[in-house]
């Protein structure tokens, strides 16, 4: 952070936050906000009101069922309802003046997205996306090592759940990696192909997609909510390296190749892994949103950036669709 950055946070207002939908992930929304100094918990939004009340109390704040009730009296607002609720509710904050964090995906349908980016833009209002693997310690260690890769493969494999089965698996697991790769490519996907299957759920339960970027870059993503084990890997292949990232474990291992060898020998490589600390990848990433509305600073997952990740995923689970009527 920048000198400039950090005497305008030092001087900054205390922002009035509150969180919409407080079940599991929105609970630790609220719990960050009530930690911060730079915030004030004005209060929760929950449809069940047993489950507000508690989260309330808990935190030393208000408590209500319906949402309407916090418009125009916050600065700002985390959105971590169900994602059909995305859009109607990012939409009337927005609109009513408060800078706003949804959780992804940013909305369940491209055409919603894009009117979020736009209401965001004409009132001058932070719109950012909760893509929580962009504070992962451990991505944000392979920064500086990226420079051409070539392939890339993940894989997120998760015991099945009733929580987040209201969208495919695309679009509750496989959209973090497809937004992480799309930030390391940063090219434009030429062509995808995808297959899944229900198991559980009446949506995708896996679903497997490769993706081809102008560059030749090629990704091979796989996303799993019926599996036996919890997985989270990412593995980048480029002329000059190969990067395997366990997201779960923090732990970043980086293989190069070494000088030539002599004639007949086997060439030598260099292993390097790094493990890092666990950390708390969502304060950070409420940090940030803080810090983009008190000095201006573009989000690091704005609007545009989950609209890309929507678009991607939209594209994947219409193809698999498509191939399951074939």
């Amino acid at each position: 952070m920048s000198d400039a950055s950090s005497k305008i946070l030092a001087t900054a207002p205390v922002l009035r936050a509150a969180v919409i939908g407080v079940g599991y992930l929105g609970r630790f929304h609220a719990q960050k906000y009530a930690s911060m100094r730079a915030c004030q918990l004005l209060g929760v939004a929950d449809k069940d009101a047993p489950t507000a009340q508690r989260v309330a109390a808990e935190l030393g704040t208000s408590a209500c069922t319906d949402w309407r009730e916090l418009l125009g009296q916050v600065d700002l607002v985390s959105i971590a309802t169900p994602t059909p609720l995305h859009f109607e509710v990012a939409l009337a904050f927005l609109k009513s003046g408060a800078h706003v964090l949804v959780e992804k995906p940013i909305t369940t349908t491209v055409a919603q997205a894009r009117e979020l980016i736009d209401c965001a833009q004409a009132h001058g209002r932070v719109l950012q996306v909760g893509h929580l693997e962009r504070f992962n310690s451990a991505v944000q260690a392979i920064e500086g090592i990226i420079t051409r890769p070539r392939f890339i493969e993940s894989h997120r494999l998760a015991p099945f759940r009733a929580r987040g089965t209201d969208v495919s698996v695309v679009l509750d697991l496989m959209i973090h990696d497809i937004d992480l790769i799309q930030s390391v490519v940063r090219a434009p996907i030429e062509s995808i192909d995808a297959v899944g299957s229900r198991v559980f759920s009446d949506d995708l339960d896996i679903a497997n997609a490769r993706l081809h970027f102008a560059g030749g870059c090629v990704a091979n993503v796989t996303a799993s909510r019926v599996s036996l084990k919890m997985e989270r890997k990412l593995r980048i292949f480029q002329d000059d390296s190969y990067l395997s990232v366990d997201l779960q474990q923090k732990v970043l291992t980086v293989i190069r190749r070494g000088e030539a060898p002599p004639v007949g020998e086997m060439p030598q490589v260099s292993i390097d892994e790094r493990s890092y600390e666990q950390g708390d990848a969502l304060l950070e990433e409420i940090k940030a949103f803080v810090e983009s509305i008190q000095t201006g600073k573009p989000p690091l997952v704005g609007g545009a950036e989950g609209l890309a990740a929507l678009e991607t995923a939209t594209r994947i689970a219409q193809l698999v669709e498509a191939s399951a009527k074939a």
